[in-house]
């Protein structure tokens, strides 16, 4: 993982993250945490005032994780999709390394994820190789 200064495009950093290709990253708007996830299994949660130290490894999916997203309403809390078929939703932690619980239902690998919100209602959206939709009520975990 590169990491470069926004304003003078200089390179600060050059971390060995993970042992095979990213897929996705995320900064948190609160903590002063980077998330990645990669083909390796994993996603690893680093703290750029601790100069880019890792704080954790979560390893509870079984393929590639594909994308990380955080939850707007709740930035303790993001979700993954892998091609295990699966969407793990997580809390942003330094010791937890499992994930809270899994959405089932896609028949091929989960490329893709995102919340939404309508009114009261927060849902999480995933595309995956089935060429499904689905639209989980991930408080109820009901698709």
């Amino acid at each position: 993982m590169l990491i470069y200064n926004y304003n003078t495009s200089e390179r600060i950093k050059s971390i060995s993250a993970h042992s095979d290709y990213i897929r996705s990253v995320l900064a948190h708007p609160t903590h002063p945490y980077v998330l990645s996830c990669s083909d390796d299994l994993t996603i690893k949660v680093w703290n750029w005032e601790k100069n880019w130290q890792e704080v954790n490894t979560y390893q509870d999916h079984e393929h590639f994780v594909m994308q990380i997203v955080l939850n707007p309403k709740d930035s303790n809390t993001f979700a993954s999709a892998s091609l295990d078929k699966t969407v793990k939703i997580w809390t942003v932690s330094t010791t937890t390394k499992t994930a809270n619980y899994s959405l089932l239902g896609h028949k091929a690998g989960v490329n893709c994820i995102d919340y939404c919100h309508t009114g009261d209602k927060s849902y999480l959206l995933s595309g995956g190789d089935d060429s499904a939709v689905k639209l989980w009520d991930y408080q109820t975990k009901q698709c």
